[in-house]
């Protein structure tokens, strides 16, 4: 082999063991900061009353084309198993959880509410904000279809952006009930009435004139997605649909809804009724909501959900329709790291850097053993500690200590073993302070630091 071959071959090498496009790698600090998120997500949904549950990471492909049609499979990570089956990483996680309570034959306490977290993946372009392996945190409401369910999971989805601390977001709403009831009324039906949807959803008016709808009913549809505020563009709303001869209790619907939202202490920075929006996709029936970050431009938003219906895939139609939302993990926890660089906090996610200091013993010139019930003493009553495993000098030693993020450091040597007596060293500052070498001593001498 010449060294062009070995060039060659050590250039494929590099490029086989490189992370897969569209993936990530998460470091000790960035992995911190998205534990400390899911954890604080976990404690919102149990303050809400939500039960974690969770489901495998590849499903049966046709769980995913029953509910959003054959072409998604373009955008799949699907494959066969040895037995030919068609299978495919999960691209969500509603499908799947809706799939494991039709296991169970809906035999579940209702109303139920399940929280879930997890990766899922799908094959589409890779930037920022947008990625092929991404986390999804997410819930349902199984069995109490009514308005109040849809503001609960409306105020569950606020109350974690709000605790993150993210700043400046939107909560636009709205009701797919409400273009429902319209364009029924304007005779459309079937694959006019979802084409017509998607043209609402994206704004196009030209598109929706374009397709045959009367000139007069396209004006007011525009002026119906004009409407800009909260609760009180319901009466102008009511007005316009009012005018093209339809009543609809879709509205007042939403305008409950909202109202419970309020009640229930969602305080978003700013709300937008939007009449006109449908998330796009089919199976949407009452409610919808997305939340929306500027930082994040064209990806900005970082949570959706609304009410739908999918049980009538599995025959269990009596327990449509539910409630749920999917929040984007990755997508907020990026808007929260733009807007903590700009305003210059030390913290991401709140609460990352709390929990107990993490301390480093160093034993220094003596045999290890002779620490080892202190370091286990020091564990067994709730103290982190990092154990130096490498016989070396002090500097390099605190050096290492310094490197792992811990907080204090504990040199243990000859003179504090024959003494008792030992210097714990705060590593931000230099400030030392003696106590007892016994494991509550040295814990109550950190925690006064």
């Amino acid at each position: 082999m010449n060294g062009a071959d070995l060039k060659n071959n050590g250039c494929a090498a590099r490029f086989m063991f490189e992370r897969a496009r569209g993936t990530r790698d998460f470091g000790p600090a960035e992995m911190g900061r998205r534990l400390a998120f899911e954890r604080m997500c976990d404690e919102v949904a149990f303050r809400y009353g939500f039960q974690r549950v969770a489901t495998p990471t590849f499903e049966r492909l046709e769980l995913f084309t029953a509910k959003s049609g054959a072409s998604i499979t373009d955008q799949l990570y699907a494959f066969k198993d040895r037995s030919d089956r068609d299978l495919t990483l999960r691209p969500e996680l509603t499908a799947p959880v809706m799939r494991m309570i039709a296991e169970q034959k809906g035999q579940i306490p209702k109303p139920a509410r399940y929280s879930y977290f997890g990766p899922c993946f799908r094959y589409e372009e890779s930037k920022r904000g947008r990625y092929r392996e991404f986390w999804q945190y997410g819930c349902e409401i199984i069995g109490a279809p009514t308005s109040l369910t849809e503001a609960e999971v409306v105020a569950f989805a606020c109350a974690i952006v709000e605790e993150a601390g993210l700043e400046g977001w939107q909560l636009n709403i709205g009701h797919v009930g409400i273009l429902n009831d319209i364009l029924g009324n304007l005779g459309l039906e079937g694959d006019a009435l979802g084409d017509a949807m998607r043209l609402l959803d994206k704004g196009d008016f030209a598109g929706l004139a374009a397709s045959g709808i009367d000139s007069t009913a396209v004006t007011n549809l525009q002026s119906l997605a004009q409407l800009n505020g909260g609760i009180e563009t319901l009466a102008s709303a009511r007005e316009i649909i009012t005018s093209m001869g339809v009543e609809s209790e879709a509205l007042d619907q939403l305008e409950e809804m909202l109202n419970n939202l309020s009640s229930l202490g969602a305080n978003p920075p700013t709300l937008v009724v939007d009449l006109t929006v449908a998330r796009g996709l089919d199976y949407y029936t009452g409610m919808v909501f997305e939340i929306m970050v500027d930082e994040l431009g064209g990806e900005g938003q970082v949570c959706g959900g609304g009410s739908y219906k999918l049980f009538h895939l599995f025959g269990l139609d009596d327990l449509d329709p539910c409630c749920g939302f999917g929040l984007g993990f990755d997508r907020v926890l990026l808007a929260l790291e733009i807007q903590a660089e700009k305003s210059g906090r030390s913290e991401v996610v709140p609460g990352e850097n709390s929990g107990a200091s993490t301390l480093a013993v160093i034993p220094f010139k003596v045999d290890v053993s002779q620490v080892l019930a202190l370091v286990s003493g020091l564990r067994a009553g709730g103290q982190p500690v990092l154990l130096e495993l490498r016989e070396r000098n002090i500097g390099k030693s605190m050096a290492w200590a310094n490197s792992t993020g811990a907080q204090f450091a504990m040199v243990v040597g000859p003179r504090d073993i024959e003494s008792g007596q030992v210097t714990i060293k705060r590593l931000s500052d230099g400030a030392e302070a003696n106590c007892e070498m016994s494991a509550e001593a040295i814990s109550q001498t950190i925690s006064s630091m």
